[in-house]
């Protein structure tokens, strides 16, 4: 279990989603398994609610459902509350017990709404690249962020304040040099739609 804005989370709720998003792929635990280089019975353990996932590993198991691991999360959180208190505790995902390492994770918007903002504190890996087909904003809230943008990549060091914006199908990765880095990342959720009437 997993405590999120101060009430707890099943980890069954996340395991359930990854399950229907493997239903609704027609795929297999084999399968699902061939494409994140994770074994079928971590998988089976995980839909079942009886373990938790890295968030390394979680995305992974996103890319290969062709979902994102922010959508995987929004739909495990049936919580659509509007306000978001700082002194609320962040999502852990991760393997063993909490680290300085580990990356807190927390959602700034609840539920299965059109944007997503999550809140990143610690020192994130780059060891992954992003590609995504909405606009995200990225703004350093404390610490210092690394942000390799592009091809050709370029290198961007973002401090407290600072803020870059990275376009629809932009490849980017980043990480948080210290244990205090604060990061938000904001962008549409990719399956809603923006319907404004005027």
């Amino acid at each position: 279990m997993t405590e999120q804005r101060g009430r707890t989370v099943d980890s069954e709720q996340l395991g359930g989603v990854i399950r229907a998003a493997r239903a609704e792929q027609g795929l297999t635990l084999a399968a699902v398994s061939a494409r994140t280089g994770l074994s079928p019975s971590f998988l089976s353990q995980l839909e079942n609610g009886r373990t938790n996932t890295s968030l390394r590993s979680l995305q992974s198991i996103a890319d290969a459902l062709s979902t994102t691991a922010t959508d995987l999360l929004a739909r495990a959180d049936a919580d659509d509350a509007a306000v978001c208190r700082a002194g609320d505790p962040a999502l852990i995902v991760g393997e063993g017990a909490p680290s300085d390492d580990t990356v807190r994770v927390r959602s700034l918007v609840h539920g299965r709404r059109a944007l997503r903002a999550l809140e990143f504190t610690g020192r994130a890996d780059d060891d992954r690249d992003f590609r995504h087909p909405h606009d995200e904003i990225m703004y350093v809230v404390a610490g210092t962020a690394v942000v390799t943008v592009g091809e050709p990549p370029e290198v961007e060091e973002l401090h407290p304040g600072d803020s870059l914006y990275i376009t629809a199908g932009l490849l980017h990765r980043w990480r948080g040099l210290t244990d205090d880095t604060k990061v938000v990342l904001m962008t549409v959720a990719e399956d809603r739609r923006i319907n404004r009437g005027r």
